[in-house]
């Protein structure tokens, strides 16, 4: 089955179970509106990648991981979306969560696919009860503080703010998760895997600045513009258009350089491959000013 395929079922029977027994009919609906469509579920298929490249001897473990992962993902879009952060109306191509359902519906959202992720890996924890209580304590542990995303967004409310740190906590937490959980579903040590999930998050956060910067909203199916709207520390505004992308480049060949031993050692070094020619910038939709 392909990954997206795997990916996809594993999180439409946890929607499911979410929306099943007497529901509030809204929020029910909510909670299917924010995973769908479901982007490139680049975390997910990363996350399985890994695996895959260990063996993937608990499919169900990692098929419950990779879900678990994309739902604590798109929990926070919905509350980044909130008018208390980013107040976007657009995401993914259609209205933002709150704008569809209200603010409340929008919070009752990301704090049912919160609780729902985590569910789903100890409903999967039959399959490998030692691996499952890892695969909980990483995704716990790159959901909340000191350096999860939870730090990432708090990072935004200081008056001085450390561009690694925050990077670090606001994209690349959920990509050391994606590594990190792939390996261990598969059977392997977490802390090996670190560094590739850095890398890949850092470089996904320094070609999402570059694409605030550069594109139009109907490009990227978000509002564009947002990181010099809200002040928000940013690649673009350290390095400038031409240095952000020579540090994309950078972080990508460490990435590469950074897996770790394994069976599909070359498939993940082809996949972070066609990660970098995803990532990297066409010619600008709008003009940087």
């Amino acid at each position: 089955m392909p990954l997206t395929a795997r990916i996809n079922a594993a999180i439409g029977q946890a929607i499911t179970r979410g929306q099943g027994g007497v529901a509030p009919p809204r929020l029910a609906s909510a909670l299917e509106y924010a995973v769908t469509p479901g982007g490139a579920r680049i975390r997910p298929t990363i996350l399985l990648s890994v695996a895959m490249a260990c063996g993937d001897d608990r499919p169900m473990l990692s098929d419950a991981a990779a879900a678990a992962l994309e739902l604590i993902h798109c929990a926070s879009l919905v509350h980044d979306d909130l008018p208390m952060f980013d107040d976007a109306d657009m995401r993914r191509g259609k209205p933002s969560v709150h704008r569809e359902y209200s603010q409340p519906l929008a919070l009752l959202t990301g704090d049912s696919l919160i609780i729902m992720a985590f569910e789903v890996l100890a409903r999967a924890a039959p399959h490998d009860m030692a691996r499952a209580v890892e695969l909980i304590t990483i995704l716990s542990k790159r959901t909340g503080m000191p350096d999860g995303i939870c730090a990432g967004q708090g990072w935004e409310s200081e008056e001085k703010v450390d561009l690694s740190a925050y990077h670090r906590a606001k994209t690349g937490a959920l990509f050391i998760a994606a590594t990190q959980m792939g390996a261990v579903a598969a059977g392997q040590e977490a802390e090996p895997w670190e560094e590739l999930g850095a890398r890949i998050g850092e470089a996904f956060q320094v070609a999402d600045d570059l694409r605030d910067a550069l594109y139009d909203e109907a490009t990227l199916g978000k509002p564009a513009g947002q990181d010099e709207v809200h002040a928000r520390p940013n690649a673009v505004a350290e390095f400038g258009v031409q240095g952000a992308i020579r540090r994309l480049n950078d972080i990508l060949s460490g990435a590469i350089a950074s897996i770790p031993s394994c069976p599909g050692e070359a498939m993940l070094a082809a996949m972070v491959r066609k990660t970098a020619e995803r990532l990297t910038p066409v010619a600008p939709v709008r003009t940087k000013v």
